[in-house]
Order: structure tokens, then C-alpha cells, then sequence
């Protein structure tokens, strides 16, 4: 229901199974409730949902071996693996292999990279886990050559600006650099993250960027269209959630006129 009070129509859920395995609660037990949800929130608030299964990097990769192979009944209903929990000593190139079990296995593949970890781990992302998507990766600024692959391949970066915050990775909203990735070409977007320990859902983090730095009406429409860029709906599913996103603007636009 905070979905739909926030206008999302469509949202793509990352969630650890581990630190439910690790406490003898098992896909079983949790996977039927995500499902459930899910398919609430499509048939009664028209919202989809896909699933990013994630694993956590302070653990072994052994252990996220395991993770997969325990998720195999609901291969079907996730759709991409990614890799979040604390960068610092846990590169992407220590989950390499299991990453290329789960492309292998047909999965979409995203990873936390240079949030509090350095522009390298982006590196390490793009060319060892071949992500599709590249979550947070604020730092890529320290790398001239990384913006430039960035920028020309198109790699969408998750941002979550309240994230960045609570976790000194900037000293004030009025030093995110997300404005200035929009502006180089960068395919970047806003987004929640663990938003009741973070501190704030979607709009939230919209509003804390509107409050403190000089963003426009058309960099809010651009990030908003950017969202859906970045997803992993199908060419036609994107054109549809992109032509209401210009028939909301221009209807604002249009009001404001008045």
C-alpha cells in the first residue's frame, strides 16, 4: 500500500535470504509470503514485482552456493541475483564463480559496488560478474575511464541518495553528485534502500535531493524515466510505464500553466 500512495507502478524487491537460512528459516517458510504479496500488490494495486535474490558478501561463497541451490524450486520467480551486505574487504571478484553459475542459470545479475567500496569494485562488477546493473557505484567519479564506459554502454547505477547519507558516503545532501552523473549521461536513478532503517521510501529520497540541491522539473522527469530504463521489464512493458510518465508531465506542465 506505500507503493501506491507513492504513484510505483512497478518494483524490483532485493531480499537476503541468508539471514533467514542462517536462523533455520528456510525458502519454504519465506518465499510463499514474498509470492503472496506480490501478487496481491499486481491484482489489487496494479503493482509489479520482480524479485532480486541477493547474497551477502561478508559470508563465503561457499555459502552462497549453497543459497542458490536451496532457492531451485523458485528459480522461476526471481529474477535476477545480486550481491549487498558491506563492501569493504569483500570485492566482486570474491563471488565470481557462483555468479557465473547464476548467469549461467539465466538470471539477470546486479551487485552493490562503489558505495563505500572504490571505483575498482565497479571494474570488478562489470568485467568478473558481467552485472547488468550496477547498484549505488557513486564513487565511479574517481575513474575518468569508467565514466567514459559508463556512460557509453549505458550500465544503469542504482542510486539511493538517504543510503549514501546515513552511511557517510557523502557529508550532506548538498554534496550527492547524482545531478552531476545525470548531467554527464549516465544512466542513473533513484531509489529506497532497507528504507525503515535507511530512513525513507522512494518519494522520500526524491524529496531529500529537491530540498538540497537546485534540481529541475526535467531532471525529476529524467530520473523517473531512467527507473524504467534501468529495469528489467520487457521493450514493451518500458514504452508503456515511459508514455505515462510524459502524459503525467505534460499534464503538470499543462496545470501549472493555468
Amino acid at each position: 500500500s506505500r507503493c501506491a500512495e507513492e504513484h510505483i507502478t512497478h518494483t524490483e524487491v532485493m531480499f537476503d535470504p541468508q539471514t533467514h537460512t542462517q536462523r533455520g528459516i528456510g525458502f519454504d517458510v519465506f518465499m510463499p509470503g514474498f509470492l503472496r504479496a506480490m501478487r496481491k500488490a499486481k491484482s489489487e494495486l496494479g503493482i509489479s514485482c520482480y524479485l532480486i535474490m541477493s547474497f551477502l558478501r561478508h559470508l563465503p561463497e561457499e555459502e552462497a552456493f549453497d543459497t542458490l541451490e536451496q532457492a531451485e524450486p523458485y528459480y522461476s520467480e526471481i529474477t535476477a541475483v545480486g550481491l549487498d551486505s558491506s563492501e569493504l574487504g569483500h570485492p566482486p571478484s570474491k563471488f565470481q564463480r557462483v555468479f557465473e553459475r547464476a548467469r549461467a542459470l539465466g538470471f539477470k545479475i546486479v551487485a552493490h559496488a562503489g558505495e563505500e567500496g572504490p571505483a575498482s569494485y565497479i571494474w570488478e562488477a562489470i568485467n568478473l560478474l558481467q552485472v547488468d546493473r550496477i547498484d549505488h557505484g557513486v564513487r565511479c567519479q574517481e575513474d575518468d575511464a569508467l565514466m567514459r564506459y559508463l556512460n557509453e554502454k549505458q550500465i544503469p547505477l542504482t542510486v539511493c541518495p538517504l543510503s549514501n547519507l546515513k552511511l557517510c558516503v557523502i557529508d550532506d545532501m548538498e554534496g550527492h553528485n547524482i545531478l552531476e552523473l545525470l548531467e554527464q549521461g549516465l544512466l542513473v536513478t533513484v531509489n529506497s534502500d532497507d528504507p525503515t532503517y535507511f530512513g525513507g521510501f522512494m518519494n522520500e529520497n526524491f524529496e531529500a535531493l529537491a530540498r538540497a540541491l537546485p534540481i529541475t522539473q526535467h531532471q525529476i522527469k529524467a530520473l523517473a524515466e531512467n527507473s524504467f530504463k534501468a529495469s528489467f521489464l520487457s521493450k514493451e512493458e518500458k514504452q508503456l510505464h515511459l508514455n505515462a510518465i510524459n502524459q503525467a508531465f505534460e499534464a503538470y506542465i499543462h496545470a501549472a500553466a493555468e
